[in-house]
């Protein structure tokens, strides 16, 4: 047993790796990662960037592909999928045992379509139909033109991953589509499973930038400490939304609450815990992905304690006491949330230019 494991049996949490790389399906580390407690695995472009350009691993498939004539973006999909797949075989008994909770493995739709509803939405539905997985989640960016899409695929039964979420109000409305969504389905709910990935460190990167920038000593002192009151907050929202009436129909019908996964929860500033992110943010029917050297970290020295609603009250003070310095946490998760659609943008098409190049010289 594994700081992992007790993350989730003491914690109430579920610790998912946030990595895929062929190398370690084909050697045992991906196992390995489970037999340590790692209940789930997510995937975005840049990690797959990192794995198809890090590796000569994907050339002989890559090149197979080419060769039957397939193009160069439909053979990227190819070689996705066919990590995803064999995740998903390893991750499978893990689902099973949870009866549905865990063993999940998660593939975003092109982050081209970040900003296109209907381009989203299909998108989506023909991965989960071409995957055909009980255990698939297909991420899907929380932004305004995704909230459609969320609804719309998860009324057509397709499990969602909502990604890129940085503030509570987008949160709010993400957790209210996922309902309209359930509501728009007739008969028995419990195959649909959805998580929410709220992100965490960037938060503190671009608040701590702003702190620093004003300089007094009252903003100096939220510097650190912003990224995880804003979760905190949106935990609120969970356990606000996913109870009374409304909620307490659709579970008897068999649905499952929308869990908050927390996300990006690496720490980018070396003077912060190395496990800042993790330690401070457990709870019950919460899901933490994290970057395998943070696992590390944590599977090492981390702390297993209830953290995530502790102190709600001072997590909404905090936040107060953000704007009454000068900050606009709204104006941080806006620019954030463009940051990230264009970062995500980017690594998908370096890849495929870095793709066409490998074909060129194959």
């Amino acid at each position: 047993m594994t700081r992992l494991h007790d993350l989730f049996t003491i914690g109430g949490q579920s610790p998912w790796l946030d990595n895929v790389r062929r190398d370690w399906i084909r050697n045992g580390e991906m196992q390995r990662w489970v037999d340590r407690g790692v209940r789930g695995v997510t995937s975005n472009p840049t990690i797959f960037q990192r794995a198809i350009e890090g590796s000569d691993t994907y050339d002989e498939q890559f090149a197979s592909l080419l060769g039957s004539g397939m193009s160069v973006e439909d053979a990227y999909w190819e070689l996705v999928i066919t990590d995803i797949v064999d995740t998903l075989e390893i991750l499978r008994p893990v689902h099973t045992e949870s009866d549905g909770i865990d063993g999940y493995v998660s593939i975003e739709v092109s982050p081209l379509l970040a900003r296109d509803t209907a381009g989203t939405a299909v998108a989506a539905r023909a991965l989960h139909d071409r995957i055909d997985a009980l255990n698939l989640f297909i991420k899907i960016p929380g932004t305004a033109e995704g909230l459609p899409a969320i609804e719309d695929s998860i009324a057509a039964g397709v499990s969602v991953n909502v990604t890129l979420l940085f503030s509570v109000a987008r949160y709010r409305e993400v957790m209210e589509a996922y309902l309209r969504g359930l509501e728009r389905v007739e008969g028995d709910l419990s195959s649909i499973r959805s998580v929410a990935s709220f992100f965490v460190s960037r938060v503190d990167s671009e608040a701590d930038k702003r702190l620093a920038a004003i300089g007094s000593p009252e903003a100096l002192a939220l510097q650190g400490k912003v990224a995880v009151a804003n979760a905190r907050v949106a935990y609120e929202a969970f356990l606000e939304t996913f109870r009374g009436p409304r909620w307490e129909a659709l579970a008897a019908r068999g649905a499952k609450v929308q869990r908050p996964l927390w996300a990006s929860t690496s720490t980018k500033n070396p003077d912060y815990p190395d496990t800042l992110y993790v330690d401070d943010l457990i709870g019950p029917d919460s899901v933490n992905t994290i970057p395998d050297a943070t696992l590390a970290d944590f599977e090492d020295h981390g702390t297993v304690a209830r953290t995530l609603d502790a102190d709600l009250p001072g997590a909404n003070a905090l936040l107060d006491a953000f704007g009454a310095v000068g900050c606009s946490l709204e104006d941080v998760t806006a620019l954030l949330e463009d940051e990230g659609v264009a970062s995500f943008s980017k690594s998908f098409e370096d890849l495929l230019a870095a793709l066409r190049a490998k074909a060129s010289a194959l």
